[in-house]
């Protein structure tokens, strides 16, 4: 990555191949900038640096903007829902409908970062991470840059009815974003490369690729759909869907640890735990 920002315990910082400087702006007074104004305040920063910052701790690359996500953007998640599902016809139409599937994801508060921990639902018995292009948006809708995100997911509950997807896709640590987001200007239009590995007993439990190009939305069409009707003057993290979906055979499991990648942007790493409880034969009286 040539250029980078991070989000450390005492601010944001820019590294540019190896060095850092901190930088005198949040993530939010950056996406509250147009996008050629920012660049101008990270490029001047960067220009700066020097000295090595990254053991002052890292923190998920985010601090007041909201996850959102879009799903079944790819011909092969479609395939996942239908799978799990018995509503098939319901994600076809919303994969070739014009208008896409958006959903809330997460609370700032709420992300994890790398190396931080990610969760399965301890009332799900099916579980997935799904790995992601995220796209970091400015308050007026403008690509600022990139970053990598796992949309955590229990396709048991999804697939037992589409209803249930809050409770399939949001809980605690079911959104991991980083580790650090690129800047629009320097990672390039893509199309990118995006890489899943699920390591368990010191193998790999799971493993694929794909890329951005096997897309059927652009990135320019979800950003527009979901600034159509909301306001983030602090800026958003949308998170473009996944390419990836693990046959009906696999799930995640406590102790396993996910690695999501790609070339521009980097390795996200997370170990999985379980969260919540299982209430599921108690009594409530």
């Amino acid at each position: 990555m040539p250029i980078s920002l991070h989000h450390l315990r005492t601010g944001w910082a820019v590294c540019q191949d190896g060095s850092w400087a901190e930088l005198d702006h949040t993530l939010a007074d950056l996406l509250a900038m147009p996008v050629g104004r920012a660049r101008v305040v990270v490029e001047a920063a960067a220009g700066n640096a020097s000295g090595d910052l990254r053991f002052r701790g890292i923190r998920p690359p985010v601090d007041q903007q909201e996850i959102w996500a879009a799903g079944v953007t790819y011909r092969r998640s479609r395939d996942g829902r239908r799978e799990e599902s018995g509503h098939g016809a319901l994600y076809d139409h919303v994969y070739t409908g014009d208008r896409p599937e958006i959903f809330f994801k997460s609370s700032p508060w709420r992300v994890v970062g790398d190396q931080d921990t990610v969760g399965i639902r301890a009332d799900s018995g099916w579980d997935v991470p799904e790995a992601e292009i995220g796209l970091v948006l400015n308050a007026g809708g403008e690509l600022f840059g990139y970053t990598l995100g796992n949309d955590m997911s229990s396709r048991s509950i999804e697939g037992e009815n589409p209803l249930y997807l809050p409770q399939a896709k949001i809980y605690d640590r079911a959104c991991a974003i980083g580790p650090a987001i690129v800047p629009s200007w320097a990672a390039g239009p893509g199309p990118f490369e995006i890489g899943l590995r699920v390591l368990r007993d010191g193998g790999e439990a799971y493993a694929a690729t794909t890329s951005t190009s096997a897309m059927a939305r652009s990135f320019q069409d979800l950003a527009g759909w979901l600034f159509r009707a909301l306001s983030f003057p602090s800026g958003v993290v949308l998170l473009t869907g996944t390419g990836m979906v693990p046959d009906a055979d696999f799930t995640v499991r406590p102790g396993d640890t996910i690695e999501i990648w790609c070339p521009e942007l980097g390795i996200l790493t997370n170990r999985v735990v379980a969260v919540g409880r299982d209430l599921i034969g108690v009594d409530d009286g």
